[in-house]
């Protein structure tokens, strides 16, 4: 069961191992977000979850504007909301029912679901930071963050999800 935030048939989804520290996101359910919730999170959380969603927006715009002028235009009015392509899930991935496309956001998260080569899992590293899985159906990259994941990491984790 997906649990998250997001288009209803999301065919690229983000897991990530923590949710928003408000009561809202504690429960465990799959939504689309509602216009304007993204900036309603990152002023009442702070920086962290700003971050989050500018990565991922930043992201999404790279791999398909859809019209947009700037990944900012994309986070605002597209981003994970009603017939977005996108999911964010606070689920783990199932490996037998990914989405087409999957990310796992850290290491850590990577390790401790026992995914990475260090734990005895199946993903395998294609350089520092990046391991697939399934012919790159499932990467795993750095958290989303600028320090951990720069534009040019950003442009890397792009060629991966296209090749």
């Amino acid at each position: 069961m997906n649990i998250g935030l997001g288009g209803q048939a999301p065919r690229f989804c983000v897991h990530i191992a923590n949710r928003p520290p408000l009561d809202e996101y504690q429960h465990d359910v799959y939504r689309p977000m509602r216009p304007g919730e993204i900036a309603d999170i990152a002023r009442q959380t702070g920086n962290h979850w700003r971050k989050i969603f500018n990565v991922f927006a930043k992201l999404a715009y790279l791999l398909d504007n859809e019209g947009y002028d700037s990944w900012q235009a994309l986070r605002d009015h597209s981003l994970l909301q009603e017939g977005s392509r996108y999911g964010l899930l606070f689920s783990p991935p199932d490996l037998n029912a990914l989405a087409p496309q999957a990310l796992l956001l850290g290491k850590g998260y990577g390790d401790s679901l026992g995914l990475t080569e260090e734990s005895g899992g199946p993903l395998r590293w294609q350089m520092p930071g990046f391991a697939t899985l399934n012919g790159g159906r499932l990467i795993l990259c750095p958290y989303f963050d600028y320090r951990q994941l720069s534009n040019i990491k950003l442009l890397y984790l792009k060629e991966l999800i296209e090749a």
